[in-house]
């Protein structure tokens, strides 16, 4: 059996979404210091819908894969639902990673979520903080500017 699936080198080698949005409404960013994968996710909404979303990936195949697939699953959809957005759920749309490459998918999981809180606070809006991943908890240093 291949390490990595079809749908994985596919999201690898033709990566969707990348770039940055420039005028962005909510923007995530999370690392990885044990591994040195960085993500940034930038979200345009309008009526808590996400209209575009970008990424920027430095990091391996699985965690470009991961940010491709996880902007994929979010595009268009209300926030409540990109909220709902888990990381078993981008590995399994990616058909599986390897138990050692999962946590690529925790990290787009968590960018998301950053962008989102991001939005929020932008907008003053009232927001369940506990939806979100807490900076105390933190153990990957995802928390920049948090």
């Amino acid at each position: 059996m291949a390490l990595y699936s079809e749908t994985v080198m596919d999201h690898f080698r033709n990566p969707r979404n990348v770039g940055v949005i420039e005028d962005a409404d909510g923007v995530g960013e999370v690392g990885n210091a044990k591994c040195g994968d960085i993500m940034k996710i930038y979200l345009k909404i309008k009526d808590d819908i996400i209209e575009d979303v970008k990424f920027e990936t430095f990091g391996c195949g699985s965690a470009i894969a991961s940010s491709s697939m996880a902007t994929e699953m979010i595009k268009g959809k209300p926030l409540s639902e990109a909220l709902g957005l888990t990381n078993k759920a981008v590995a399994q749309a990616l058909d599986g990673l390897p138990a050692h490459k999962l946590h690529c998918s925790v990290l787009a999981e968590e960018a998301i979520k950053l962008a989102i809180q991001d939005y929020y606070e932008k907008t003053g809006a009232d927001y369940d903080k506990s939806q979100f991943p807490a900076c105390d908890s933190c153990d990957h240093g995802c928390c920049h500017g948090h």
